[in-house]
């Protein structure tokens, strides 16, 4: 006879076979990437400047940015990675996107 206890992962809660956001919020990914192409280099600039106002709003410690505009026959792609100091701002900065 099974028990509903140990249908259970050991990182659930007994009682309800809840998950520990430990187990979901676990600093192990704290890089969010975008990736678009833009029919101009001045709008791709503009989401950039988006991008980078949400991930400041949502940073407890400097997010470091790396991005690149790059040309390309039907427009010009734009590349960031966001580089958060926990996964829980990570998260935030990619709810706040959609």
């Amino acid at each position: 006879m099974s028990n509903s206890i140990n249908k259970c992962k050991s990182n659930e809660t007994p009682a309800c076979c809840c998950v520990d956001v430990g187990t979901i919020i676990d600093n192990d990914d704290c890089t969010a990437e975008y990736k678009n192409v833009f029919a101009s280099e001045k709008l791709a600039q503009e989401k950039l400047n988006q991008l980078t106002q949400a991930a400041r709003d949502v940073e407890s410690e400097p997010c470091q940015i790396e991005s690149q505009i790059d040309q390309l026959d039907d427009g010009y792609q734009l590349s960031a990675k966001f580089h958060f100091s926990c996964g829980a701002e990570c998260l935030i900065f990619q709810l706040k996107l959609r």
